[in-house]
């Protein structure tokens, strides 16, 4: 968010202006960006609805709220740090945006520009602008990650196969499934509503069988907390699977894409990404998995070590009832209220006893001549 209009936002505990409307309180300032307590108080409803989504109510979902809220606002500076750092960068996403938006738009099948954006306002609790900005930032804070940070961080082969010889126990195998899904939700849809949800169902499961991309495809359709991890499910053993879900996948291939199926929560699309069979993994069957386990530990503190960097380099204020948990060792982060700044002063009678200096003019040649002038001016 931009202090475009500073006039009308509450600074420091008081206002301009009595007759002035509060509509936001600034809680900290990243250069040339504002963090206000709307903005954490959005990732504080975004957190709740996501651990409900997952089923957790009660103390467990107080508990992890708990241990969530206490960097709201670490991770808010750390995201306008990332796209600051991407337009230092001239990293653009644009076409990338527009592929996507266009997709959203054919899948839902909405051909009006006036009618999808308020498709996307309905479905997302934001403008279509909004919508397209966050998409926007998104993208540049994975690409700034990845070129910045991820690309330095290498596994060699020598290692992958130490660390399999080393746990060759942990990959002796149970057989289990592993599942990707896509949910096009029915709730709260009238008969016209489902229907319309069957057909993108429907045409979501015919371009996935003819190649698209499907954890891309999870990512943009799906109205399941799993589109957030490109529809990854944790794997299934025999029998953990409803019996209706587990006839249609248990015996497929890798890659098998299932029918539509009909669920309480709406359309539910499974695609077999692997089917691990029991007894000792090879090597090959394990390597990415291995990387994985590899890369995440490395990756995690070498990217909070990348923010805290920023954040040295970063204009960087917040007000004295909030912390930034990642904040960098020695930086004073302490807001300036400008209303406590006191001026430099000067009394009149230093101005008057100050010597009134004559300004030499005979050094300035007079315009057309070779003459110079020797007057001078008070």
């Amino acid at each position: 968010m931009k202090l475009l209009a500073p006039v009308l936002l509450l600074v420091s505990g008081s206002v301009f202006a009595a007759d002035l409307t509060i509509v936001e309180e600034i809680i900290a300032k990243c250069n040339g960006d504002i963090i206000t307590r709307g903005d954490l108080e959005r990732s504080r409803r975004e957190l709740a609805n996501a651990v409900r989504q997952q089923g957790v109510t009660g103390p467990t979902l107080q508990q992890a709220m708990a241990d969530h809220e206490k960097n709201f606002l670490r991770d808010r500076v750390d995201q306008l740090l990332l796209v600051q750092k991407a337009k230092d960068l001239n990293l653009t996403v644009d076409s990338e945006v527009s592929k996507r938006i266009a997709q959203i738009q054919r899948d839902s099948g909405i051909a009006e520009p006036e009618k999808f954006q308020e498709y996307v306002k309905e479905g997302t609790g934001m403008s279509f602008e909004d919508f397209k900005l966050e998409m926007k930032n998104d993208m540049l804070r994975q690409r700034v990650i990845r070129q910045e940070v991820g690309d330095r961080v290498n596994i060699k082969h020598d290692e992958i196969e130490k660390y399999y010889n080393e746990h060759k126990t942990d990959f002796v195998r149970q057989e289990r499934i592993f599942l990707r899904e896509i949910l096009v939700s029915t709730e709260n849809k009238d008969a016209a509503g489902k229907a319309a949800a069957e057909k993108k169902a429907k045409d979501l499961v015919a371009r996935a069988r003819k190649g698209e991309r499907f954890p891309e495809m999870a990512r943009d359709n799906s109205d399941s907390v799993t589109n957030k991890t490109y529809g990854q499910l944790d794997p299934y053993k025999k029998g953990d699977l409803a019996k209706a879900v587990e006839d249609q996948v248990w015996s497929q291939p890798k890659g098998y894409i299932a029918d539509p199926i009909t669920t309480p929560a709406g359309y539910l699309i499974l695609k077999v990404d692997e089917h691990q069979k029991a007894g000792q993994a090879e090597l090959s069957e394990v390597e990415n998995e291995i990387m994985e386990k590899l890369y995440a530990p490395r990756m995690e503190p070498k990217v909070r070590e990348y923010l805290t960097e920023l954040r040295t380099h970063a204009f960087l204020e917040i007000k004295a009832d909030w912390v930034d948990s990642g904040a960098a060792p020695g930086m004073d982060t302490s807001w300036k209220d400008p209303a406590q700044l006191k001026p430099e002063t000067i009394t009149k009678g230093e101005v008057l006893n100050k010597t009134h200096r004559k300004k030499l003019l005979w050094a300035v040649p007079i315009p057309g001549t070779k003459a110079k002038s020797t007057s001078t001016s008070q």
